[in-house]
């Protein structure tokens, strides 16, 4: 009789689960199970010590008008298991030496009906499990358009959640700590007044996100090598505990529009029973393709400081008159403006900084507002916003230049768009071409406001592409970026590591707006840092 119910409960496992495959960790601590449903639908789980970290989730992208899709329906062709065990030396950063070790497995799903190939790859390091998506050279698949990515983490139990509100266009938001199951009810309150936002449910959440079971156990899901496709937002099934990916839509309503061969950005789950191991984790990086960038003897991330706080607080102004309600680059004239007596970038004001960063050891200054097209900058949908090469009549950049040099001081570029991403790209290549001229090597962009062209988001492909053109640019430059209000980072640092630094979440400037809570730069590191540094601007003074 017992091995009756013994056969009865196998077939009923092989009925709802077929061809069931794992992946194991080095350390032997995370397993991860593969397989796929009755219906061809590929599913995956993970553990940890033997405790359900991710129970069994869907895999599979949704296409637009594709009656198939990517979903279900697939048998696997071939499987493929590999094991790396490396290092590499970053450019920068807090440790010499990081170790890639890793296994991995490869599975090679063919659909039915349609004979298109999918690769699913997983990579599980002892810190968590990545994966990602690959769309082999096919010729039933390619050219196609994501009409949503429907991948699952299913989780084992109502975790204490630190989180905030999913947005498409910004993350400076407070965190909310709270149990999954009162994101709904908590959602309203946790937004709070931004220059462009767009949250789009009342339980998405954005990564990285960081949880905490009742055992004690330390799980974080986010994303790694976010190239050419859209970031990916978390979607609580609040009645089932399942999150689904949400990718951020273009101005159609479009997710991705994709080419194979290509890949999609890694999916991360990282797990501990220890806060700091995840912390302390570069498999963000890991995950992420080698230095592209074959002389990196320019790329220094140095301390500085910036004329920039005057104008939050109300002190100063960007703007150079208050006579010239519109502006037209290359078309109005400044030089019979009056001067507002308020504006921040000014010589002697630009000058004292210098001294200052100059006496405490400092290693350069930024200067906002030095450049024309500040009266007019913001809430318009601007294109032809900013030229990034023309000062202001009170700014005489050949001087500070040349006083910062002598100082042993380094000037910093500012180069806020507005948003407008299309005027930014026409004038990038002179742009940085004046400030290598100029004595410049790094340069903070910025995109406050709504991103044009009109009905783009801050996070859609489109705009992810910008973020990854101006980075890629700057290198052939050899100009390190400091990206304000783009996309948070995914450990694209380690292939181009000219991006020195990003802002993407609530940052010090709050303070002038009401302050943030006691305990946000304590969960920081957990969530927006995974993916890189923070410009997080601190060290305001009153």
């Amino acid at each position: 009789m017992k091995k009756f119910l013994v056969v009865i409960s196998l077939l009923l496992i092989l009925s709802s689960e077929v061809l069931c495959q794992q992946l194991q960790s080095p350390n032997g601590k995370l397993s991860m199970t593969f397989a796929l449903k009755a219906d061809g639908t590929p599913t995956y789980a993970l553990t940890y010590s033997g405790k359900s970290v991710i129970k069994p989730s869907e895999l599979g992208l949704e296409l637009k008008n594709d009656e198939k899709s990517l979903l279900n329906d697939f048998s696997i062709v071939k499987s493929e298991t590999a094991t790396n065990d490396s290092n590499w030396e970053p450019v920068w950063g807090e440790v010499k030496s990081i170790r890639n070790h890793y296994n991995e497995f490869a599975v090679t799903l063919l659909q039915k009906g349609t004979d298109r190939e999918l690769i699913i790859r997983f990579r599980m390091f002892d810190e968590g499990l990545g994966f990602r998506y690959e769309f082999p050279s096919q010729k039933n698949l390619i050219y196609f358009v994501i009409k949503e990515e429907r991948t699952q983490f299913a989780m084992a139990g109502n975790h204490t959640a630190f989180w905030i509100a999913g947005d498409y266009d910004t993350q400076e938001y407070n965190y909310t700590t709270s149990r999954l199951s009162e994101i709904r009810n908590l959602m309203k309150g946790s937004i709070s007044p931004n220059a462009s936002q767009t949250p789009f449910s009342p339980t998405g959440v954005q990564t990285a996100l960081m949880m905490k079971t009742d055992e004690g156990l330390y799980i974080n899901i986010h994303e790694a090598a976010l190239i050419n496709y859209s970031c990916m937002h978390l979607n609580l099934d609040d009645a089932n505990l399942i999150f689904q990916s949400w990718l951020t839509p273009d101005a159609k309503g479009d997710k991705g529009y994709m080419q194979a061969p290509s890949t999609s950005p890694w999916r991360t789950v990282m797990v501990s029973n220890d806060a700091r191991e995840i912390l302390a984790s570069k498999m963000t990086y890991d995950l992420n393709e080698p230095n592209k960038i074959e002389d990196t003897s320019w790329i220094k991330p140095v301390k500085y400081m910036g004329v920039w706080w005057e104008m939050i607080t109300g002190k100063s102004t960007w703007s150079y008159t208050n006579d010239l309600p519109s502006i037209q680059i290359g078309v109005t004239d400044y030089s019979t403006a009056k001067p507002n007596g308020t504006h921040g970038a000014n010589t002697a004001n630009v000058k004292k900084y210098i001294d200052f960063a100059s006496l405490h050891g400092f290693d350069g200054v930024l200067v906002e507002g030095w450049n024309i097209g500040w009266e007019d900058w913001f809430g318009h949908h601007k294109d032809n916003v900013f030229d990034f090469v023309t000062p202001y009549p009170d700014f005489d950049l050949p001087g500070l230049r040349d006083y910062a040099k002598s100082k042993g001081i380094k000037l910093i570029m500012h180069h806020e768009t507005s948003g407008s991403t299309r005027n930014y790209e026409r004038h990038l290549d002179k742009a940085f071409q004046f400030m290598k001229d100029n004595n410049y090597d790094a340069v903070k962009t910025g995109y406050v406001g709504d991103i044009l062209p009109r009905g783009y988001y801050h996070y859609d492909q489109w705009t992810v592409n910008h973020y990854q053109y101006v980075v890629e640019k700057a290198a052939q430059y050899k100009i390190m970026v400091n990206a304000h209000e783009a996309v948070r980072p995914t450990g694209i640092a380690r292939t181009y590591p000219n991006m020195i630094g990003n802002e993407s979440a609530r940052g010090t400037e709050f303070q002038a707006f009401g302050g943030s809570k006691p305990n946000h730069v304590t969960i920081l590191p957990f969530t927006r840092l995974i993916g890189g540094p923070m410009d997080y601007t601190p060290g305001i003074l009153k």
